[in-house]
């Protein structure tokens, strides 16, 4: 199977502000795009209360369809972007994809 026909999906969840950074590392990586969509959610480090009121923390999750031969690298573009090594920054992960249709945006890999 061809590099550009092998593709996964890169997810990955940060605190609200940071998605474009993550979406601007996994570009400059190798990634065509990818897309910003808001969520909230909990962890462990972040059960914050105000005046006894629990605090759901905003959350951006940027999902990004790439070319398996380069997700590895977008992958890590994006953790040391967006510092997902410290404790409740975010996670990310590879999910493989079995199939994917309109991918028109992505284009080949150069070879050589």
């Amino acid at each position: 199977m061809k590099c550009e026909e092998d593709v996964e999906l890169i997810v990955t969840v940060v605190r609200k502000g940071w998605g474009e950074v993550a979406l601007k590392a996994s570009m400059d990586a190798g990634a065509q795009g990818g897309t910003v969509m808001y969520g909230r959610g909990t962890g462990i480090h972040e059960q914050k209360t105000l005046l006894g009121i629990r605090i759901e923390p905003e959350k951006e999750i940027l999902l990004t369809v790439v070319q398996r031969c380069i997700s590895e690298k977008v992958l890590d573009a994006i953790s040391q972007a967006v510092e997902l090594e410290k404790p409740g920054t975010g996670i990310a992960m590879i999910v493989p994809l079995r199939k994917v249709i309109g991918r028109c945006h992505m284009t080949p890999l150069e070879e050589g």
